[in-house]
């Protein structure tokens, strides 16, 4: 007998009788595992109550997320006196909205409550539709799995039954309506286009703003002279991207901090030099004399007034690696205080200095620290505009998990910050649309017009998504919630307004670039829903399957051959039109799916699912690769070494611990893995399931803690070394397969309409599809797939 199969067959009859009969070494290492999965969450916080840690990433995130929101002070009074200032308590009136509106949407709303609804980590709009979709079948993608519930971090703790009901029936709700799944759909979707426009935005308004103080000191300069100083500064920004936010990032912190301990000092040297009574606008009864002198007017600029909030939405979206605690600290200690001195003393100097309203932040700055305030304004505006591109990026990486976007090429610039992405192709079309934006709209006022629908709409499809996952996820009390939904919407409906009575005069801007942004993603997902039903519902038959291959006429070749598509369940159509073609088949061929669920990671022992395909002797198996919308696909060579071995390990697992050959019929569906049994919670384990090779074992330990009488029969401690050794053939097999070379077989599917369909959808598919289809990333790109290994299948769907 060869000492490693005798090796192995004595670590099998290591049996802990306790456990079930699992092998307690097995069982040590998947226990720690099982422990580190279910304390995940525990140990991320415990972690954050390291203060050490806490400082250290409070002092970090002042410089990736406080740029935007700390150089709004260089705008806001500009944008809101846009005709010079009527009533001396005007300024007074205007602060005091400022001070309210910064506290209410970025204090509360962003600090202290939406900052909670984060995914495990992550922020923004994409986090909160992930986070639904989780605990409701709102996609509109056919291809959930029972098993992706298995995943660490998929499922959240069970509440009260009062508000477990409430959860539960909007849980049907959700699941039930197709408008209500498309209206979430188009929600997240519109929100992130206007971040994308927003970052569109954001380099042009906070620049220019910084460069308009040479005025100061070189009043001759025309507005062309420092447009185009804009442009450049501009053009440099976007051209550094490709190199990374990692490589100055270290730099980020300190300037911005010590941008805000210097406009913070301003300010408070004008608040005592000029006119301290202006601090009575912490009394709100200023807010309303100002609408009653200004009616109209004062209802108006209450678009320019929410500038001083923009930047909460970044703040929210780039929470990435910074924990909450950390956030809310250096918030509260440091940006706060900072941006309110500024506005203060602003107020303070505009009391006094009426006629400067134009250029308030550069006039208001003492002669002595013009340069250094000038010099840091551009620095800390650059790193503003930064946070808002890498946002876009992230935007873009995130909208493709979600099939919603053509494919780009996307760059990974830090091996240290997985996070941190290039993507030349929007970044140079973001680069041509803020240059554009400059040289058109020219000065600060009309560019905050357009900037002010981006902030509000994003906070208001924030606002409803934050009140479902109150709902659905936090299930809190009802009271709270409406308190929220109140509260927020109806403040934000008032902005809204004032936004979109000026929207000739610059709103409309964004709004067509988010229209073209959601056609494109819109048309892109249509047509991807389409194509995965049609493909579902030609899901190759097991008789079809068992007949090809036991055709005289189909050769076998030496090798692997992964077969790349994108369904989750059965054999694809493209198959039999391959044999059909080129009647060859590997020695191994696996079909793999590349699946992204609605977390931000998956950990790579939970990547593979595997079933196998009748028949069993032909070496066919199915695998979905399962990947977080914030995962990096890894190079073909590493992928394919990694799939091989968790096929070995699949190989060894089903094997070991179930008495039924484990396949499945070509055109079953995979939803039935270790599914839930309603009524007494047991978990039950079917002979149709799709297993990774991790769950083949840690699933056992975690059936046996429900005391399930369906556990699947372990059969190390009786097998016999001849089937040991048979399995350790198949697992050599693979290897020895691999050797010989692997090809890597690709669908080139063209979607066209039936020839009697309407003409929209003749349009929307014929030509916007095909249009974007030919125009962007082909498929082996994406994948990292060798040309050289590479053989594409090409195919005609009519939908």
């Amino acid at each position: 007998m060869d000492p490693g199969v005798e090796k192995k067959r004595q670590q099998m009859e290591l049996v802990d009788v306790e456990s079930g009969g699992l092998p307690v070494e097995r069982q040590d290492s998947l226990f720690r595992e099982a422990v580190r999965a279910e304390h995940a969450g525990a140990a991320h916080w415990d972690e954050q109550d390291s203060w050490g840690r806490t400082m250290s990433l409070a002092f970090q995130c002042v410089g990736i997320l406080y740029g935007d929101i700390g150089t709004s002070p260089l705008y806001v009074y500009s944008s809101t006196f846009e005709h010079g200032i009527g009533h001396p308590d005007d300024v007074v009136g205007v602060l005091s909205l400022i001070v309210y509106s910064f506290m209410l949407f970025t204090v509360i709303k962003i600090v202290f409550v939406a900052l909670h609804a984060n995914d495990h980590g992550d922020g923004g709009t994409f986090a909160l539709y992930s986070l639904i979709s989780r605990h409701a079948k709102v996609s509109l993608i056919p291809n959930h799995q029972a098993e992706d519930e298995l995943i660490s971090g998929y499922s959240s703790s069970g509440k009260p039954s009062a508000t477990l009901r409430r959860a539960h029936w909007l849980k049907q709700l959700l699941e039930a309506s197709k408008a209500a799944k498309i209206s979430l759909f188009l929600l997240t979707i519109l929100a992130i286009a206007m971040v994308i426009s927003d970052a569109v935005l954001t380099p042009p308004i906070s620049v220019l703003s910084a460069v308009g103080g040479l005025r100061e000191k070189v009043p001759h300069l025309t507005t062309d002279q420092i447009v185009w100083i804009t442009v450049a500064i501009l053009v440099v920004l976007f051209a550094i991207q490709r190199y990374g936010t990692d490589k100055v990032g270290y730099s980020f912190a300190p300037i911005i901090l010590l941008w805000l301990l210097l406009i913070g000092a301003t300010g408070l040297y004008n608040l005592i030099k000029h006119d301290i009574s202006v601090l009575r606008a912490f009394n709100p009864k200023y807010i309303i004399d100002y609408f009653r002198r200004n009616k109209k007017e004062g209802w108006v600029s209450l678009g320019s007034i929410l500038l001083c909030f923009t930047g909460s939405e970044a703040l929210f979206a780039n929470l990435g690696y910074f924990s909450i605690r950390s956030i809310q600290l250096s918030f509260s200690f440091a940006l706060l205080p900072s941006v309110l001195l500024t506005y203060i003393g602003q107020a303070a100097f505009l009391s006094k200095n009426p006629k400067n309203v134009a250029n308030t932040f550069f006039a208001a700055t003492p002669i002595s620290l013009f340069w250094p305030t000038f010099i840091m304004a551009i620095a800390a505006s650059i790193i503003g505009s930064q946070a808002m591109i890498s946002c876009a990026f992230a935007t873009v990486s995130h909208l493709q998990s979600l099939s919603c976007f053509p494919r780009v090429k996307i760059l990974h610039t830090s091996k240290r910050f997985p996070g941190q992405l290039y993507i030349p192709g929007v970044n140079f079309l973001l680069c041509v649309a803020a240059c554009v934006v400059t040289v058109s709209f020219k000065t600060t006022v009309i560019i905050g017009k357009a900037h002010e629908i981006c902030v509000i709409l994003v906070m208001i499809i924030t606002t409803l998504l934050m009140t479902i996952v109150m709902l659905l996820v936090w299930k809190i009390n009802i009271l709270w919630v409406a308190l929220f939904f109140i509260t927020f919407t109806s403040t934000e409906a008032v902005y809204l307004s004032s936004v979109l009575y000026k929207f000739t005069h610059g709103p409309y801007v964004p709004v067509a670039m988010s229209v073209v942004l959601m056609v494109v993603m819109i048309v892109w997902h249509y047509v991807h829903v389409k194509r995965y039903k049609y493909e579902l519902e030609h899901t190759v038959s097991t008789d079809k399957v068992k007949e090809m291959l036991e055709s005289h006429d189909l050769k076998r070749v030496r090798g692997v051959a992964l077969f790349y598509t994108e369904l989750v369940q059965g054999i694809p159509p493209i198959f039999p039109h391959l044999i059909e073609k080129i009647p060859t088949i590997h020695s191994v061929l696996v079909f793999i799916s590349i699946k992204h669920l609605p977390v931000p990671h998956v950990d790579t022992s939970e990547r593979f699912l595997f079933r196998q395909v009748e028949l069993k002797d032909y070496k066919v198996f199915r695998c979905v690769a399962r990947y977080g919308y914030r995962d990096s696909l890894e190079e073909a060579k590493d992928f394919v070494v990694t799939l091989l071995e968790n096929l070995q390990d699949y190989i060894r697992d089903v094997n070991l611990y179930t008495d039924e050959p484990h396949t499945i019929s070509a055109h079953s569906s995979c939803n039935h893995s270790f599914s839930r049994e309603k009524p007494s919670g047991r978990y039950a384990v079917h002979a149709e399931d799709m297993l990774t090779p991790i769950e083949s074992f840690s699933e056992i330990t975690a059936l046996s803690n429900y005391g399930s009488d369906r556990l699947p029969h372990f059969k190390a401690s009786k097998m016999n070394m001849e089937e040991l050794a048979k399995i350790e053939q198949e697992q050599m097999f693979i290897e020895k397969e691999m050797e010989k070379g692997v090809v890597y077989i690709l669908g080139e599917t063209e979607v066209v309409v039936r020839p009697h369909s309407s003409l929209l959808k003749k349009i929307v598919v014929n030509y916007v599809y095909s249009f974007l289809r030919k125009n962007f990333v082909q498929g082996q790109k994406m994948l990292f797939i060798p040309h050289r290994q590479l053989l594409k299948v090409g195919i005609s769907y009519e939908i």
